[in-house]
């Protein structure tokens, strides 16, 4: 049987060239079989590393072996799998081996093939957000696999509307991307710019959703982050019903939401959890912590090299005195800091979890101790510094994080350089940056420019639901009413 199938496919070159390639993989397989009832020759062929084998076991072959059939289309009738595919054209064959399918060919019709999903799913279980953990509200964090991901979405949001197309990217890696938005809500030039950008994506391979935020961003060149990536399934099945699109990468746990505004890198899923009240200050204590984090060591500089003057006298005698033996200019010895800081970040970032955090609790008292009394830093910096370091993990967006860590040194070597006068430049330069950044298209800095008065209710504070009846306005959504305003305000008891 075997030197039959040769003896065929070696009168085509073209029809024989795949099976040539494939063989030089050793997880590649081709068995061969008789059916019992009428003879009939055929085989499978399949990659071992994708496809589970109990399926075939199970379900395929015995069908095949025991049961009657005499064309390959009888095979989608007696197989018991939902998910079988008849083709003649040779040019799939290589694309539906490496996505999990099995392909049986006949004696009888060998330019004829059908094709039997047997995918092994490999994928982890879910567990808890890592980055976005949130005390109240639900536990449940996406993992690699793009179908699981999907169904911690859909049972979110169990409509019709719910719209999901497919694209594969990467020419050697065939990643699958999904855009998820809602039908008859979400504006449909968004939906047309991230399908267009995506479609003009040209890579070779494409491994998380990091690489598609950097090939279809606005301005792939500046720092701030223009869409906002998330692991929790409710924030974006949130973001959804406000009218955004969701991008969904296989073998990414992070999911991408655009467009995007910066003052929602600032305001964590779990502010709707709580009071209006509560998640309001929390929100103003980021943004200050945000601003503290930033602006602290560059005005400390700028003081103690140009603006003596603005410095109160009792806590002048306190910086002199911390600084009566620092040989270094003010602007090293925050540098020196600073750098310092960094690097015990990098090491706890890429050690295990528990020598992490020990370098990072042990080397800052160390290294922060010793400089102070080796008279390299004044004790006054390094609690400036610190507390600089902490308000930066405030940010519950751990990309807009690393941008807030970058953008302190440019504060400082201009505020080395003109004092004030250098920080309010640098200051001007970012907010000219931020005011000609788009997301999507969209401005990034909105509502704060342009000023929409409406999506002031759920930006730097957060109104309670009854207020939040209209979706964000830059997103022109065809239905920009969420709910009925009237009748959100009332409360009916039952009559007694």
């Amino acid at each position: 049987m075997k030197d039959w199938f040769k003896k065929h496919f070696s009168k085509n070159q073209d029809k024989k060239n795949w099976e040539t390639s494939l063989r030089k993989s050793a997880d590649f397989k081709k068995n061969y079989y008789i059916n019992q009832k009428n003879g009939m020759k055929f085989c499978f062929v399949f990659m071992t590393s994708l496809v589970d084998e109990q399926i075939i076991q199970q379900n395929a072959l015995p069908s095949l072996l025991e049961d009657k059939f005499n064309t390959v289309q009888d095979i989608k009738e007696i197989v018991p799998v939902a998910d079988i595919e008849i083709s003649d054209d040779f040019s799939q064959i290589e694309q539906k081996l490496f996505n999990g399918y099995v392909m049986v060919m006949t004696e009888r019709q060998p330019d004829c093939f059908a094709f039997i999903a047997a995918q092994k799913e490999i994928v982890r279980s879910l567990t808890q957000p890592e980055i976005e953990f949130s005390v109240i509200g639900p536990k449940e964090a996406f993992v690699e696999s793009l179908g699981q991901n999907l169904n911690l979405i859909r049972k979110r949001l169990p409509i019709k509307e719910l719209i999901c197309e497919e694209v594969t990217l990467g020419s050697m890696s065939k990643t699958r991307v999904a855009i998820l938005y809602v039908d008859g809500l979400t504006n449909v030039d968004n939906v047309n710019t991230v399908r267009q950008r995506l479609q003009d994506v040209e890579m070779d391979v494409i491994v998380d959703s990091s690489y598609i935020v950097q090939l279809i961003a606005d301005n792939s060149n500046s720092p701030f982050p223009q869409m906002l990536d998330t692991e929790r399934p409710d924030r974006v099945a949130a973001i959804l019903g406000e009218g955004k699109i969701a991008i969904i990468v296989d073998g990414s746990p992070h999911v991408l939401i655009t467009p995007t505004t910066l003052v929602e890198f600032f305001s964590a899923f779990e502010d709707y959890f709580l009071n209006w009240v509560l998640a309001s200050f929390f929100r103003l204590v980021r943004v200050f912590a945000v601003l503290f984090s930033i602006l602290a060591t560059p005005v400390y500089v700028a003081a103690l090299t140009y603006h003596h003057e603005l410095i109160p006298k009792d806590l002048l005698a306190t910086l002199v005195t911390s600084r009566r033996e620092i040989p270094l200019p003010p602007v090293l010895e925050a540098l020196f800091l600073e750098l310092t800081i960094e690097l015990l970040r990098e090491a706890g970032a890429r050690l295990p979890t528990k020598v992490g955090q020990t370098i990072g609790i042990v080397g800052g008292i160390v290294i922060g101790t010793a400089s102070v009394e080796a008279g390299i830093t004044s004790n006054v910096l390094l609690i400036i510094v610190a507390l600089a370091a902490l308000a930066s993990f405030t940010t519950p967006v751990y990309k807009i994080g690393n941008t807030i860590r970058i953008l302190r040194f440019p504060f400082i070597l201009l505020a080395s350089i003109w004092g004030l006068v250098g920080v309010v430049f640098t200051f001007c330069f970012l907010l000219t940056h931020l005011l000609r950044l788009t997301s999507l298209g969209r401005p990034f800095l909105e509502p704060l420019f342009p000023p929409r008065a409406r999506d002031f209710k759920d930006a730097v504070i957060r109104l309670h639901f009854s207020k939040l009846t209209t979706r964000p306005g830059f997103l022109m959504t065809e239905k920009p009413i969420r709910f009925s305003k009237n009748k959100a305000k009332q409360i009916k008891d039952i009559d007694e």
